[in-house]
């Protein structure tokens, strides 16, 4: 088992694909393949087991599947049709990115329908145990390593570049939901981990008190996000990673510009 800092626009820290034997773990993008194959080497993965199929995590995949055609991959089913077909899921991104789309991901290429295994949670694969984790994406799941008591959380446990740095919860449209993220933190820590694994970034040895740390994060942005304007709340979200030991990673990993429109997306349909 092994982490793969796969050098995001070839910075460190930023995305991790996780090994685990002959399986990945959230690939990353496509713009990063070529690191990642490089570190894979001669042994093409099983599997690909997907948390959710934003760009950052999954946008790897399709190359992936053309590369090696044997590929599974596993993802949520209110995923599965967005990676066969990802016209939506790119109409939706580029309203976020724009003209950054190409440079920040690189190609999009759809998975052939019969390498697709749809998710609802409850399943156990190779090893893994599954559950549908929905908060920071309708989409959403995380997997229990049952040999070794590794929790693969995706977005869910959000963002730490170095070990006992800020926790920082990655909030982009359209899907945010704090009630429905707090029950999913719960339901990891209901697994009793041993470690987690983050995507942004590493593992994490004290699980208990890295989700209490990220609920704890959850909560004040989102207070943020329903007191402050956009660019008030952009500026303290701002403040806050200037003063971390490298504020450039999380900019690059949680764009403090997109966080605000997830939340405040949020609270409209709530208080709908």
């Amino acid at each position: 088992m092994r982490p793969i800092d796969v050098r995001h626009l070839g910075r460190e820290r930023v995305i991790c694909c996780w090994q685990v034997g002959d399986v990945l773990i959230d690939p990353g993008p496509e713009s990063s393949l070529a690191t990642l194959v490089e570190e894979l080497g001669a042994e093409p993965p099983r599997a690909v087991l997907l948390t959710h199929i934003h760009l950052d995590h999954a946008g790897a995949t399709g190359a992936l599947v053309r590369r090696w055609p044997d590929v599974e991959v596993y993802v949520h089913e209110r995923g599965a049709r967005h990676l066969v077909d990802p016209a939506k899921l790119l109409a939706s991104a580029g309203r976020l990115y724009g003209d950054d789309m190409e440079r920040l991901w690189g190609e999009i290429v759809p998975v052939p329908q019969e390498n697709v295994r749809s998710l609802a949670g409850g399943e156990t694969v190779d090893g893994f145990r599954v559950a549908y984790t929905p908060g920071h994406a309708s989409h959403h799941v995380c997997y229990l390593h049952e040999d070794s008591g590794r929790a693969f959380v995706g977005d869910v446990a959000g963002v730490q570049v170095l070990p006992g740095g800020p926790v920082i919860p990655p909030t982009p449209p359209p899907d945010i939901d704090l009630e429905a993220w707090n029950r999913s933190i719960s339901l990891v820590a209901g697994w009793k981990p041993d470690s987690l694994g983050l995507t942004h970034f590493g593992p994490i040895d004290r699980p208990y008190e890295h989700l209490a740390r990220m609920r704890d994060a959850l909560a004040h942005w989102g207070t943020l996000a329903r007191d402050l304007d956009p660019p008030a709340f952009e500026a303290r979200v701002r403040e806050d990673m200037a003063a971390t030991a490298d504020p450039d990673v999380y900019l690059q990993a949680c764009p403090p510009e997109l966080q605000y429109l997830g939340l405040d997306r949020y609270w409209r349909r709530r208080d709908a």
